[in-house]
Formats: C-alpha cells, sequence, structure tokens
C-alpha cells in the first residue's frame, strides 16, 4: 500500500463507522469510474487515432485558428 493510501486510510478509521462507509463507498466508486473509463478508451482507439490524426489535417490546411480557452 502507498504512504498516502496507508494515511489515508489511517485517518479514516478515525471517523465514525458511518463516515466510514461513505468514504468506502466513494473510494469503490472512482475504482469503478477508472475501469469504465480504461475499458472505454481501449474499445475506442481507433476512433481517438482517426479524430486525432484529423485535426492535424486540419492544421496543415490552415482550417484552424489560435484561441484561449474563453475566446468565442
Amino acid at each position: 500500500m502507498s504512504q498516502l493510501l496507508d494515511h489515508a486510510v489511517a485517518e479514516a478509521r478515525k471517523l465514525t463507522d458511518e463516515q466510514q462507509d461513505a468514504v468506502a463507498a466513494l473510494m469503490l466508486q472512482e475504482i469503478e469510474d477508472d475501469r469504465k473509463w480504461e475499458g472505454s478508451f481501449a474499445r475506442s482507439s481507433g476512433k481517438l487515432a482517426a479524430l486525432a490524426a484529423r485535426a492535424v489535417e486540419q492544421v496543415r490546411n490552415g482550417d484552424c485558428k489560435t484561441a484561449g480557452f474563453d475566446a468565442q
């Protein structure tokens, strides 16, 4: 177990049973979400590569403009 996780578990042990259950539920949900994302990315790698290639081509053709996150 990593030092950070070990520390988090030690701190969680100081909580009430109800609070510990809430922390545990959040951790388990996060782990499950990560597994789903990993599976999604694994199944869509070809699509992502095609989108990236299209974006590169658009930049090469001058079809894109530089803008900041809040530019419209």
